[in-house]
């Protein structure tokens, strides 16, 4: 798509490919050829009227010998091009961040099957070059090549490879752990993420008090701190996560992220919505879609949030108005969107979707004694359920258990207690923060409306066993 004003990151673009041509001594028509593309588009691209298509921005780097820099203007954030001579970061931003104690970095236990060829993976870009398509560091040399940066908490050890090869390597090792760690439930990778997090704010730290912006390193620093943060939920410790997800927003406005303080602003909107406080979940769901109002994806988290903060404070037209809404970005999210947020796309994408609508009209119902809004409910959850990928047993956990309260809400406790039961052990035992919140609201409405059927008889007596 061309315009008939250049966009200032476009401008950007063309500005330092016009440079980087004329420093190799290459026209415009044997650029073209290089890259395989006609010297027309090279010209426009030069004065700024339009995007790079998909992938071009690599291949010039290659031929021109750039080091990546056209791929890194155009995974810059829109409306603030990639500058290498920013100033450095506030030296605060490196405070104390949570944890300490080192223990052993465990890297040996990642498992070669979950290890990603190419950048990106798992939603995580390559922190400098965006989403042009980089290689990453051998799995079994990545240990040796962070050997410097994991040193000893008393400094910084320095690095053992170049910058881009590092931040390559940590992003293949946060995309490995998440595979392990969030879908397939793996033990302990918290330990894990939370250590190569504090070597990676150290090494921030040094670059940027050589007076240069550690922007590679803060964008990665954000995106484990969102992983450490949803770990630590896992744990139930909802005071670290929230610690966590408030210095990665901090990263990310540092460097202008705008997908990464989307995502973090999410992740405290659903902390927040535990504790039932409606003013401050819709609070923090408009300041999601403050974020870019032009992004669809960063609109269709607003308004699930928004339709989540209005049911809990028993607003049926707006929750049922943010619900409509949100279905009608989701529909329309484009390419841009779902390089953005790749977890919105296909199936998994719907299942999000429809899980957060299931989760609204079943907190909506539960306030109103609905039964019409409640079986909207179990029809949306059954929906995300159906379309669960099957690594991600904690979220199959709490779907269930949504949707048996949906029942519950429905007036129908026999189908309730028919979907809870077989994972009742399961639940109880588990310490993550909204499968716990589920459990509570579905015994709270069976024992408290339903405590004479003879199926809730049966499930109650189960508890006293189960823990509870």
């Amino acid at each position: 798509m061309e315009t008939a004003q250049p966009v200032e990151s476009w401008a950007e673009f063309g500005r330092r490919l016009r440079a980087r041509r004329r420093q190799a001594g290459l026209t415009q028509s044997q650029l073209g050829v290089k890259v395989g593309y006609h010297h027309s588009l090279i010209s426009r691209l030069e004065a700024g009227l339009r995007e790079p298509p998909a992938g071009l921005a690599g291949r010039l780097d290659s031929v021109l010998g750039t080091g990546g820099e056209l791929a890194a203007v155009v995974a810059a954030p829109r409306g603030t091009p990639y500058r290498p001579d920013r100033p450095p970061a506030d030296p605060r931003l490196f405070a104390p961040v949570p944890g300490g104690g080192e223990t052993a970095l465990g890297l040996d236990l990642l498992d070669p099957v979950l290890w990603p060829s190419r950048l990106p993976a798992e939603g995580l870009a390559c922190p400098l070059h965006g989403t042009v398509g980089c290689a990453v560091p051998d799995r079994a040399g990545t240990p040796g090549l962070l050997q410097g940066l994991t040193g000893p908490r008393d400094g910084f050890g320095g690095t053992t490879g170049s910058e881009p090869e590092l931040l390559h390597a940590l992003t293949a090792v946060l995309a490995c752990l998440i595979r392990g760690a969030l879908h397939r439930g793996a033990s302990d990778g918290v330990t894990t993420v939370e250590r190569l997090l504090r070597a990676l704010v150290r090494w921030a730290e040094a670059v940027n008090s050589t007076g240069r912006l550690p922007y590679g390193q803060l964008r990665l620093a954000a995106q484990y701190a969102q992983v450490a943060g949803r770990l630590r939920m896992q744990r139930g410790q909802s005071g670290i996560g929230m610690a966590w997800f408030g210095h990665g927003l901090g990263w990310a406005d540092a460097v202008d992220d705008v997908p990464a303080r989307a995502t973090l602003l999410s992740d405290v909107c659903a902390l927040v919505r535990l504790d039932r406080d409606a003013g401050s979940t819709l609070a923090y769901a408009e300041a999601i879609g403050a974020v870019d109002p032009g992004r669809r994806w960063v609109a269709t988290l607003s308004h699930l949030y928004r339709a989540r903060g209005h049911a809990l404070g028993h607003d049926v037209a707006e929750c049922r108005r943010h619900i409509t809404l949100a279905r009608r970005a989701f529909a329309r999210l484009g390419h841009r969107d779902l390089l953005e947020a790749p977890w919105l796309s296909g199936a998994e994408g719907e299942m999000r979707v429809e899980s957060a609508i299931g989760g609204a009209l079943r907190d909506l119902a539960a306030a109103t004694g609905d039964r019409v809004t409640a079986r909207r409910a179990v029809d949306a959850t059954a929906r995300s359920r159906a379309r669960l990928p099957p690594p991600m047993r904690e979220t199959g956990l709490l779907l269930t258990l949504r949707l048996a309260d949906s029942w519950a809400c429905a007036g129908d406790p026999g189908a309730a207690v028919a979907l809870a039961a077989p994972v009742l052990d399961e639940a109880v035992s588990s310490r993550e923060l909204m499968i716990n919140a589920e459990l509570r609201g579905l015994h709270g409405r069976l024992l408290g409306r339903w405590s004479e059927v003879p199926e809730v008889r049966e499930y109650r007596e189960r508890l006293p066993a189960a823990g509870i």
